[in-house]
């Protein structure tokens, strides 16, 4: 074979290395690729080997390399990074077995508008020393000025973090300001950044306002504090208060008042875009409630054709696990999830302090089962003629792999015993794994946070997908994943199984918690879910959460 190689003529390299990659998938019964890197070539070699061997020509089991995919996700990326600085960015679009949506050339151009906003106005410009400046004086500007700001301070669980931050995101887009990401809470170690030649961190070190990452409903510059106390005005009340000032706190975390959701209506953006600062505390995701906006519809229109995949792409297009972070998915998917001919999510959402519940698990598989999302297994002694791997016929061959994620690791042992002491019905291969099981939610703690992650990009990556009811951790990976998941209903007395167990959410869209339910300007109560016809209540939240929907499938 070594004569072979060199005694072959250059314009022939192509067809003899494939001849020898042929010669060892048929001569060697498994072959391993350790790559410090995860670099293009291992991950050929390796799953080429997976995929010849199975002898399967589903799309799955083909070499990455040979199957289409688009690491600029149609235009939503920009060519230019350095890879080495982020492997993820280009390379994740050939882990995806769903390509997911194609994102509006509208949209494409809005965020190339955007990323030049943030080159001209970011931090390390001119522009940005100025507006700091500005700040620093605690004067308002004469007139809106050409470059404003929005801080995001994302808080509480990763999750809660990320829709906040993609929420803040969207509103910059909206609004023509740069967005700057508080980088605490672990949101500088987790993500590489998104713009290329600009940041999205904000610079601590010299930003006046000392005390901006722990404002809260009581603290007095809020923008619906000094609507109450008529600091400022909007609308009928803006006469005597011309004067805006150098910067307004939106308070939108779930506590958040009636006057702090005017920031939701028509009145009072006319009033903020006069602000050039604006810090953003929430842990929710407020984009349905943009879509209240009047003055925001036709721009969201064009942008968002589809309404259900508006987190799809902002997710797409924010948020990549920095290198450390890939490398956990990588490996992992690589050694568990690649061979399998579907992959199965089911994320499990249960706290610390919860005892490992049998009714949990019984709507787990009842959900899975019941939609045929997993096999049901053959009473004991009810085996099946098994014949020896080597003999099957590899077309025939199905297996499942189910990834698990809770912070528990009972729920992912059982179904893992259930699957090996039973056969199956429909004689598939079922194997479950589970990447880790912290037991308890650790705030601020950043290895937790990096498993957390990792675990939200390998759900993203799966076929199917079961979740948790109200969980932001399912919210993101069904996002990430243009995934529209099964929900498992929240039990009435929390003990009883559901009936049914589970249900197809309306859309892959995350739900917001606490949308805004009175217009202070109209003085009236109202349901937003009737003001736009693509806003509809959350069916794992039905008694005040709304989302988005509408779209293909």
């Amino acid at each position: 074979m070594a004569k072979l190689l060199v005694d072959v003529n250059v314009k022939r390299r192509s067809w003899a290395v494939s001849a020898v990659l042929a010669a060892v998938v048929m001569t060697v019964p498994l072959f391993v690729i350790i790559h410090s890197d995860f670099g293009a070539s291992g991950i050929w070699i390796q799953t080429a080997v997976a995929g010849l061997r199975k002898g399967s020509n589903d799309l799955s089991m083909q070499p990455r390399s040979a199957r289409r995919h688009d690491k600029l996700l149609g235009g939503l990326l920009v060519d230019g990074f350095d890879e080495e600085s982020c492997h993820s960015r280009y390379q994740s679009a050939m882990y995806r077995r769903n390509p997911g949506r194609q994102p509006s050339t509208y949209l494409i151009s809005k965020l190339r508008r955007h990323e030049s906003l943030q080159r001209r106005c970011g931090p390390g410009t001119a522009a940005y020393s100025n507006a700091l400046a500005q700040l620093k004086s605690g004067k308002s500007v004469a007139s809106p000025p050409e470059c404003r700001y929005i801080v995001s301070v994302p808080i509480e669980g990763l999750g809660n973090r990320m829709l906040a931050a993609a929420s803040a995101f969207l509103y910059a887009l909206l609004t023509d300001r740069v967005v700057l990401v508080d980088p605490s809470n672990d949101m500088d170690n987790l993500f590489c950044e998104p713009f290329l030649g600009a940041t999205w961190l904000l610079p601590p070190d010299g930003f006046p306002l000392a005390s901006y990452a722990n404002f809260s409903i009581d603290t007095a510059e809020t923008y619906g504090n000094m609507l109450k106390n008529k600091v400022i005005g909007a609308g009928a009340d803006a006469g005597a208060h011309a004067q805006v000032p150098a910067f307004a706190y939106v308070y939108l975390h779930s506590d958040a008042g009636i006057h702090d959701k005017n920031f939701f209506w028509d009145e009072d953006q006319r009033l903020l875009r006069r602000v050039q600062w604006l810090v953003m505390r929430t842990d929710n995701y407020i984009v349905p409630g943009l879509f209240l906006t009047k003055a925001f519809q036709d721009e969201l229109d064009l942008m968002f054709p589809e309404r259900d995949a508006v987190f799809h792409h902002l997710a797409r297009y924010l948020f990549h696990p920095n290198n450390h972070v890939w490398g956990l998915v990588a490996r992992y998917y690589d050694a568990y999830l690649a061979g399998a001919t579907q992959l199965v999510g089911i994320q499990v959402r249960v706290f610390g302090a919860q005892p490992n519940s049998p009714e949990l698990l019984e709507q787990i598989t009842s959900c899975a089962q019941k939609h045929k999302l997993l096999p049901e297994v053959l009473a004991t002694g009810g085996e099946p003629t098994m014949l020896p791997a080597a003999s099957r016929d590899a077309k025939e061959s199905k297996s499942k792999a189910v990834l698990v994620t809770s912070l528990k690791p009972w729920y992912q042992e059982k179904m893992r015993s259930m699957y090996w002491e039973h056969a199956t019905a429909t004689g598939e291969v079922v194997s479950v794994h589970q990447p880790s099981h912290e037991e308890y939610q650790r705030f601020g703690v950043k290895s937790h946070d990096t498993k957390a992650w990792a675990e939200i990009y390998l759900l993203s990556l799966t076929d199917v997908l079961v979740t948790t009811s109200q969980s932001t951790f399912g919210y993101v990976a069904q996002g990430l994943g243009g995934l529209r998941p099964w929900v498992m209903y929240k039990p009435a007395n929390g003990t009883v199984v559901p009936d049914p167990p589970c249900g197809r959410d309306v859309s892959m869209d995350p739900c917001f918690f606490q949308p805004p339910k009175y217009n202070f300007w109209q003085n009236q109560w109202l349901d937003a879910s009737k003001i736009v016809p693509h806003v509809q209540r959350c069916p794992d939240f039905p008694w005040g959460g709304l989302k988005l929907v509408g779209g293909n499938e």
